[in-house]
């Protein structure tokens, strides 16, 4: 889709669009594409998570998306991709939910949820959210009304 698309008009409206604050979205390949770094860009599968695309239209600066993360059980499928480019922020986005991006933050819509990967680890204790001491390979779950700042990489408190 990049390949199809990089430089011409339509991803230029699409840029226009953002820019006047409007809205785009996309569901599976549609929101993937959105971020900076395109998993599961091979040409080959759509198991391989760093193929041989791997720039999306970076709408999402410094970010990859993945989709259908549980209900296709992918959600250990991130580390692949941040193994190789850990300054990457992994968002995984489960069927029947998306997220609302307002600037560098964005919240949880939908039935299921975000899980997100961005080296640090939170617990939800009641409304808040507290970060716990860091480990590898880890993320965590952000449900419909989470809201999370991509900039700062941290749960905003409800």
């Amino acid at each position: 889709m990049v390949d199809a698309y990089q430089g011409t008009k339509t991803e230029q409206m699409l840029w226009q669009v953002l820019e006047r604050g409007g809205v785009i979205g996309g569901s599976s390949a549609g929101t993937t594409i959105q971020g900076s770094f395109l998993a599961r860009g091979d040409t080959r599968h759509n198991q391989i998570m760093v193929g041989d695309h791997q720039q999306g239209f970076g709408f999402l600066k410094n970010v990859t998306i993945d989709q259908h993360a549980l209900a296709r059980n992918r959600h250990f499928d991130m580390f692949q991709i941040l193994k190789e480019q850990p300054e990457l922020l992994g968002l995984s986005i489960d069927e029947m939910t998306a997220i609302v991006v307002t600037g560098d933050q964005f919240k949880v819509i939908g039935e299921s949820y975000v899980l997100v990967y961005d080296g640090g680890f939170w617990s939800r204790e009641g409304w808040s959210m507290k970060v716990l001491p860091q480990d590898k390979n880890l993320f965590y779950f952000l449900r419909a009304g989470d809201r999370y700042d991509m900039a700062e990489r941290q749960v905003i408190e409800r």
